[in-house]
């Protein structure tokens, strides 16, 4: 008697946000796990372990070291995060369907990984992250959605001069009280002070400084034949509602058949990952589980 062919289970990939890293999805992969699905979360170039840690970023703090040591992500670009994801994707999809899944600026990575090789991706989910259509990256923070979020609200937490470094380094273990109020209203409101400090204590310092052009909007002609999601975060003050809805309705413009499917989670730009329980049932949702 011939055994009945089991479908593959669809790993959901991971892809990190800005100063984030693979780590940060541990609480979600539990919850995946726990449903049984398969996931992975991928460190891009210069993060994970992979990043910089100067000695001036530990204890006792030294500001002077920590704002001229070198960073490895320096030089790192768009295009090399897309590159890597790709390598990761053409492993991972020799094993069934792949989920890919990105969260704030990993929207960017797996937007010109979709252009470069759609047919590595069987449903793309954006969480809240970004979804370049009509502007590249840097170019939203200047439209009228984005008017609530101030540009330097993390000045008191910038170490170096980010055109001398080549990278963009934030101190994320400051005590500063200014610096650590502008990091929970951008991404954690709603989390305990525990919480936060935990969140913030799995960011690295570093990040490049290359979010992409024009020539890495996403193209119809690729990008455009992967079926995708997009989960609202509801008070996300990183990238308000306006800016997702703005993204999602720009998708649908640029592929009218083949919509977005949309779905809303509670919460702010970190409370999703620090309590997954409402995405991981999404995720599994969206994937047909």
């Amino acid at each position: 008697m011939v055994a009945p062919t089991v479908p593959a289970l669809p790993t959901f990939v991971l892809v990190h946000g800005a100063f984030a890293n693979s780590f940060s999805f541990a609480p979600l992969q539990r919850e995946l796990a726990l449903r049984g699905q398969r996931s992975l979360a991928v460190d891009l170039p210069g993060h994970g372990f992979g990043a910089t840690f100067p000695l001036g970023y530990q204890a006792p703090q030294d500001a002077a070291a920590l704002a001229g040591a070198a960073g490895l992500i320096k030089g790192v670009t768009l295009a090399d995060n897309a590159a890597h994801l790709v390598g990761v994707l053409e492993r991972v999809r020799e094993h069934g369907p792949v989920v890919l899944v990105a969260h704030s600026r990993g929207g960017a990575t797996v937007t010109a990984a979709a252009n470069a090789r759609p047919d590595l991706v069987d449903l793309l989910v954006y969480v809240s992250a970004w979804c370049p259509v009509d502007l590249p990256v840097g170019d939203y923070y200047g439209e009228p959605e984005m008017a609530g979020v101030e540009p330097a609200a993390f000045a008191p937490a910038v170490a170096g001069d980010p055109a001398a470094l080549g990278v963009l380094r934030v101190n994320f273990r400051t005590a500063k009280p200014e610096a650590l109020a502008a990091f929970r209203a951008a991404f954690g409101a709603d989390l305990s002070d525990d919480e936060l400090l935990g969140f913030l204590n799995t960011f690295q310092p570093d990040e490049s400084l290359d979010a992409g052009t024009w020539d890495d909007r996403a193209r119809a002609e690729t990008w455009g034949t992967v079926p995708r999601a997009f989960v609202r975060l509801a008070e996300d003050a990183s990238i308000p509602l306006a800016m997702q809805d703005r993204m999602i309705r720009e998708a649908d413009t640029l592929t009218p058949g083949n919509p977005t499917k949309v779905r809303t989670l509670p919460g702010s730009h970190l409370h999703w990952l620090v309590r997954p329980t409402g995405a991981a049932a999404v995720l599994t949702e969206l994937a047909g589980g």
